[in-house]
């Protein structure tokens, strides 16, 4: 089980006070260790916020079946595989099964975490960028994930099989459609942190291996869609969304600059009066 929300946030206003501290002292070492435990603060502090975001945006149940169907429909109407052929592929081996099902359970945040670590201390200059895109990707998937959507492996009459409970790995237990937070398949956040970590790599990283990175976004949306716990189109949803986060900080960073910009004239004009001289009267 992933940290609960309050324990984040109790945990980030900590480090935030020690951040805050260190640097009252000003010595280099100590405000090394403050920048990180600010970090470290941000980023607990919001998965706090998405942690319990989740849990209040999904709290009903009503309608999910009847969209989950509708994503089957429109999936056969553009033509997509079936999801269903994917896990026959993966049935028959047991071990195979096994896996996916831990993939898919705990890996996606452990891998964000290295991802931030990694950035962090290689490429610092490119972290905040990528933090905030992050942060703002997610905020959106929590917005859409509002809406309930049954994910394939709770609509059995398609065919599909829920893996995780036929093997005792799952992480919501055999009671299907009751438990709400399950039913926020739409889009996947698996995939959209997946697709969100390769391109951030591709885009920072300098070693002639970084295109390995493809692979996690390519085994993440197997892993999800093998286990039945995603549509094609929750991925699709989530690949799309990643442009429009990266418009969203663009355009934030421009309005961002254009304040500080702003806010140096003024500071300017305050500290040496008007910029120009004032007219001399005739006469």
């Amino acid at each position: 089980m992933w940290l609960a929300w309050n324990t984040a946030a109790i945990i980030a206003a900590a480090l935030a006070v020690v951040s805050v501290s260190l640097r009252l002292f000003g010595r280099r070492a100590l405000v090394v260790i403050a920048d990180v435990a600010k970090e470290v603060a941000v980023i607990l502090g919001l998965y706090a916020v998405w942690q319990k975001a989740g849990d209040v945006a999904v709290t009903k149940i009503t309608g999910a079946v009847a969209h989950g169907r509708w994503i089957w429909h429109v999936e056969r109407l553009a033509h997509l595989p079936s999801e269903v052929s994917v896990q026959r592929l993966v049935l028959p081996h047991r071990a195979l099964v096994e896996g996916l099902n831990i993939f898919y359970a705990v890996v996606h945040v452990p891998a964000l975490i290295i991802f931030l670590i990694w950035l962090y201390f290689r490429h610092r200059p490119e972290y905040p960028h990528w933090r905030n895109v992050g942060a703002v990707l997610t905020g959106m998937s929590l917005l859409i994930q509002a809406i309930p959507v049954a994910p394939p492996r709770l609509l059995p009459q398609y065919g599909f099989v829920d893996t995780a409970v036929k093997y005792g790995q799952s992480v919501y237990g055999p009671h299907g459609i009751s438990i709400a937070p399950q039913l926020a398949a739409m889009p996947s956040v698996h995939v959209a942190w997946s697709l969100f970590i390769a391109l951030a790599v591709l885009r920072t990283s300098t070693s002639r291996w970084r295109g390995l990175i493809v692979l996690h976004p390519v085994a993440t949306t197997f892993a999800v869609v093998a286990t039945a716990n995603h549509w094609w189109l929750d991925g699709i949803v989530a690949a799309a969304l990643l442009p429009l986060a990266l418009l969203i900080c663009w355009a934030a960073s421009l309005v961002f600059a254009q304040y500080r910009v702003s806010a140096v004239i003024a500071s300017t004009r305050g500290e040496s009066g008007d910029l120009l001289p004032a007219p001399v009267a005739d006469g």
